[in-house]
């Protein structure tokens, strides 16, 4: 079972205009909501790869109850507080005539945690480790919540023997990065703002001691993995991208898997690209389908150390 944390989840709103005019009326044409937050992205692709997967989370109000009752989540055991106040909202700006708004977020900052709600939390969190091989920590935390939440949950990971995988930015994995634990994925942006380089060798140097595995990637130029002492590179191009919103989580989902299978690096890679890739085939946020994951494997391209490798599936 791989355990999905999603602290701040919210629904996800693609909002469609032509245009936005600051200072004037702004007339939406029409909107499309989905389960959304990090963490629910990744536990979405997980459960479509066929994954045992659960989630937990903190949940406010209807929005809350929507997300918790979507159908996309079925299936799934989802636990976590309830908080006060009503779970977010998050929208991407779609527009086929103003190329400079489309996918364009504003992020709702979602409901207040009280010290309460977070020794709630740190509770249902320690029993659902009981009956997990995995762990993916993925995105924000609602305000209130300790600096150090994250490195808190990894901590505990650790004593327990669990891998855990930790997606974020921020004061949350400054404060991470003071232990150790298993996994860690950032972008190129995250890379730049905490280390001042985007160099994967340099990062991989700094963090050795601190992370088994470091997935750096960027966008286009696709993923740098290294785990211990090895290193891969993996890439996947796609002919047309519809949306890139998600693609990071479904990513994390990718790599989350090949590990829950014990699978090999260059698998880990190949998952990991293929589902970061098929997310932006589609129009829906942070979601991919199995087909589009098992097509796409058949085409990473690798290469180990600068040069081209020869992956066996």
């Amino acid at each position: 079972m791989v355990l999905t944390v999603c602290p701040n989840p919210s629904i996800d709103t693609y909002a469609w205009l032509e245009t936005f005019t600051i200072g004037q009326t702004n007339r939406i044409g029409r909107v499309k909501e989905y389960p959304g937050g990090k963490g629910i992205h990744v536990a979405m692709a997980l459960k479509e790869l066929d994954c045992p997967v659960s989630l937990m989370g903190n949940w406010a109000g209807p929005n809350g109850e929507w997300i918790k009752n979507s159908p996309k989540l079925r299936g799934m055991k989802i636990v976590g507080p309830q908080l006060s106040g009503n779970t977010r909202k998050c929208f991407t700006f779609r527009s086929d005539i103003d190329k400079k708004i489309d996918n364009t977020e504003l992020l709702e900052p979602g409901p207040d945690m009280t010290f309460q709600d977070w020794e709630l939390f740190l509770s249902q969190f320690c029993l659902a480790l009981n009956h997990c091989d995995l762990v993916c920590l993925s995105g924000s935390w609602p305000k209130g919540a300790p600096e150090d939440a994250y490195h808190q949950l990894l901590q505990l990971c650790e004593k327990a023997g669990k891998k855990a995988i930790l997606d974020c930015s921020g004061i949350q994995l400054e404060n991470a990065l003071k232990g150790k634990f298993f996994g860690l994925h950032i972008n190129e942006h995250e890379a730049e703002t905490n280390f001042g380089t985007i160099d994967h060798s340099e990062i991989n140097k700094i963090l050795k001691n601190r992370v088994s595995l470091l997935a750096l990637t960027k966008g286009k130029d696709g993923l740098f993995l290294y785990r211990d002492n090895d290193y891969i590179h993996a890439n996947v191009v796609l002919k047309e991208v519809k949306s890139t919103v998600g693609s990071g989580d479904c990513l994390t989902a990718g790599i989350a898997y090949a590990i829950f299978k014990e699978l090999g690096l260059d698998q880990i890679a190949s998952y990991g690209v293929a589902c970061g890739a098929a997310n932006c085939m589609n129009e829906d946020l942070g979601i991919l389908r199995r087909e589009d994951v098992d097509a796409l494997l058949q085409l990473v391209k690798f290469t180990q150390n600068g040069h081209k490798a020869i992956s066996e599936r």
